[in-house]
C-alpha cells in the first residue's frame, strides 16, 4: 500500500469512526497497518488506533499500540514523532493507573523539547503529569502540572486542551473538599463546548457534565447532579464510551446513597465496578468500594463494611493513592468506635494523622486540615495552598510552607 492509498485508507477510517461505526473503522486502520509500506502513515493510523482504544476503555490494547507506535517513530528518527509516542505511552500508563511510569514517560517528552510541534504538545503532557499526581495525591505537584497546562492552552489558543484542564482541575478541587471551584471550573469547561465545541467530539460535552454533576452532588444540589449526569450518560452509551459509563453508574450510585435510598445505590454500584474492573481503573474502583462501604454503614451491617474497605485498602496501597488510604481510615475510625474496639481505633486516628502529615493536608497558616469539610481555598503562585480566609486575615508576604522547606536545620 503507497503513501496516497494509506492516506485515503485513514481518511476512511476516520469518517467511519466519527460515525459511530468503531468496529469498521478499526477494521479499516488494522489494514493499513498490516499492509502500509509508509512509515508516517503507519505512525498516523497507530495514533488513530491509540485514540479509538483509550475512547472505549481497551486500556492495554491502547499500551501495545503505543509501544508499537515508538519503535515506528524511531524508524522515522523525528523528534517530533517521538515526543508524540512517548506522550501517548504516558497516557497510556495513566489510563492503566500506572501513575509512577506516567510522570516517567512525561519526563522524557519534556526532556525532549526544542522543535514547534514538541512545544505544541506541551500543554498535553502537563496534563497528563497532573493527573498522574493527583492519582498519587501529591497534591502541589498536581496543582502546578495543571497551572502550566493552562497556560500552554491559553498561549497556543488551544481551547480543547483547556476544557479537558478544567475539567482535571474540577477533580482536584472535588478531592480537596472546595466545592465551589470544583463547580466553577467543569461549568468553565462547558461554556467552552458550547462556545467552540460545534465541530469536536460530543466527548468534551459529556465530559464537562460528568465533572459538573459530581460537584452538584457534593454540594447537595442532587436534582442537578442528576440532570447533569444524565446528558453525560446519554452521550456515553451513544458512543460505546465506557471509561465514561462506569464514572456516570458511580455518580447515580452517590446520588441514590445521598438521598439514603440504598436499595437503588448497590445495583448502580455493582454495574460501575464491572465496568471498572473490565477496562482496569483501579482508581475507580476505589471509589466505588468507598460507596459501597458507606451503604453498609448507613444499613449499620458493619462487618459488611469492613470487607469493602480491605478491598479497597489493597488497591489503594498498590496504587500509592495516598487520599484513598486516608478516607479509608477515616470509615475504619468510625466504624471501630461504634464497634467499641478502642485498640484499632487508636490505631486508625494514627494512621490517618500520618496522611494527612504526608499529602500536607493542613492550612500552613491556621494549622487546621484541608479536605475534612467543604471549604474556599486559595493557592499561592508556588501552588500551595491555603484556607481562603487566613490568606484574607492575615495576608502574606510569602508562602509560609515554603519559607519553613528552606530553612536548614542547624548543627547540634
Amino acid at each position: 500500500m503507497g503513501q496516497d492509498q494509506t492516506k485515503q485508507q485513514i481518511e476512511k477510517g476516520l469518517h467511519l469512526y466519527q460515525s459511530n461505526q468503531t468496529e469498521k473503522a478499526l477494521r479499516v486502520w488494522m489494514r493499513v497497518l498490516e499492509k502500509s509500506a509508509d512509515p508516517a502513515g503507519r505512525f498516523r493510523v497507530l495514533g488513530c488506533l491509540i485514540t479509538a482504544h483509550a475512547e472505549m476503555g481497551r486500556y492495554k490494547d491502547m499500551l501495545k499500540f503505543a509501544v508499537v507506535q515508538i519503535d515506528t517513530a524511531r524508524e522515522l528518527e523525528d523528534p517530533d514523532y517521538l515526543t508524540e509516542s512517548y506522550l501517548n505511552l504516558a497516557r497510556s500508563n495513566e489510563k492503566l493507573c500506572e501513575f509512577q511510569k506516567t510522570i516517567s514517560y512525561c519526563k522524557t517528552c519534556l526532556n525532549m523539547q526544542g522543535t514547534t510541534v514538541s512545544m505544541q504538545l506541551n500543554g498535553q503532557v502537563s496534563l497528563s503529569m497532573g493527573n498522574a499526581f493527583l492519582g498519587l495525591s501529591i497534591f502541589q505537584k498536581a496543582l502546578e502540572c495543571f497551572e502550566k497546562a493552562l497556560r500552554y492552552a491559553h498561549n497556543n489558543d488551544d481551547k480543547m486542551l483547556e476544557c479537558r484542564v478544567c475539567c482535571s482541575l474540577g477533580n482536584f478541587y472535588t478531592q480537596i473538599k472546595d466545592y465551589e471551584k470544583a463547580l466553577f471550573f467543569p461549568c468553565k469547561a462547558a461554556e467552552l463546548v458550547n462556545d467552540y465545541g460545534k465541530g469536536w467530539s460530543l466527548k468534551y460535552r459529556a465530559m464537562s457534565q460528568y465533572h459538573m454533576a459530581v460537584a452538584y452532588r457534593k454540594l447537595g444540589r442532587l436534582a442537578d447532579a442528576m440532570d447533569c449526569c444524565e446528558e453525560s450518560m446519554k452521550i456515553a452509551l451513544q458512543h460505546g464510551d465506557r471509561p465514561l459509563q462506569a464514572l456516570c453508574l458511580l455518580c447515580f450510585a452517590d446520588i441514590h446513597r445521598s438521598r439514603k435510598d440504598v436499595q437503588t445505590a448497590f445495583p448502580r454500584y455493582d454495574s460501575s465496578m464491572s465496568i471498572m474492573t473490565e477496562i482496569g481503573n483501579r482508581l475507580g474502583l476505589i471509589q466505588v468500594l468507598l460507596g459501597v462501604t458507606k451503604c453498609w454503614m448507613i444499613q449499620k451491617e458493619l462487618d459488611k463494611a469492613l470487607e469493602s474497605i480491605e478491598k479497597a485498602q489493597e488497591l489503594a496501597e498498590g496504587l500509592g493513592n495516598k487520599l484513598g488510604l486516608l478516607k479509608l481510615h477515616c470509615l475504619c475510625e468510625r466504624i471501630y468506635r461504634t464497634k467499641e474496639q478502642q485498640r484499632e481505633l487508636r490505631d486508625h486516628v494514627v494512621k490517618f494523622h500520618e496522611c494527612v502529615e504526608e499529602m500536607e493536608l493542613y492550612c500552613g497558616m491556621c494549622g487546621e486540615s484541608i479536605g475534612e469539610k467543604n471549604n474556599q481555598l486559595q493557592a499561592l503562585p508556588c501552588s500551595h495552598f491555603f484556607h481562603l480566609k487566613c490568606l484574607q486575615t492575615n495576608g502574606t508576604r510569602g508562602c509560609p510552607n515554603c519559607r519553613r522547606l528552606s530553612v536548614k536545620p542547624g548543627y547540634v
